[in-house]
């Protein structure tokens, strides 16, 4: 389960960010998520909730703001939104798509005290 691993760099970040900003205590948590990233936001839920425990963002909140998937259409040349990496084209029903947005995982923004 990556989603584990996922947590457990999200943990240092905040870690990070909580020596080099004084803070104490972190009450929520946002993370962009793109569609494409293989991402099972349940299972990330789960992990943070596991590896937040005895560290200050036990107990915090974890959002996600899912980011669409988009690809670069060869065949119309066109940037398009996809919800799956297999879809094709929506607007010329073409196949030869590259990715080119929605596999990034980023800590968006926190809430601390």
């Amino acid at each position: 389960m990556h989603e584990m691993s996922l947590c457990e760099s999200l943990i240092s970040v905040i870690e990070e960010s909580a020596q080099r900003e004084g803070f104490t205590k972190v009450t929520r948590v946002r993370v962009e998520v793109g569609r494409f990233a293989g991402v099972e936001l349940p299972a990330m839920h789960f992990g943070f909730e596991v590896v937040a425990r005895g560290t200050l963002a036990e107990g915090a909140r974890l959002d996600f703001d899912v980011v669409p998937g988009s690809a670069w259409c060869f065949d119309c040349g066109q940037t398009v939104e996809l919800d799956n990496r297999m879809d094709p084209c929506p607007i010329c029903a073409g196949v030869r798509l590259q990715p080119t947005g929605g596999t990034e995982i980023r800590l968006k923004d926190m809430e601390v005290i």
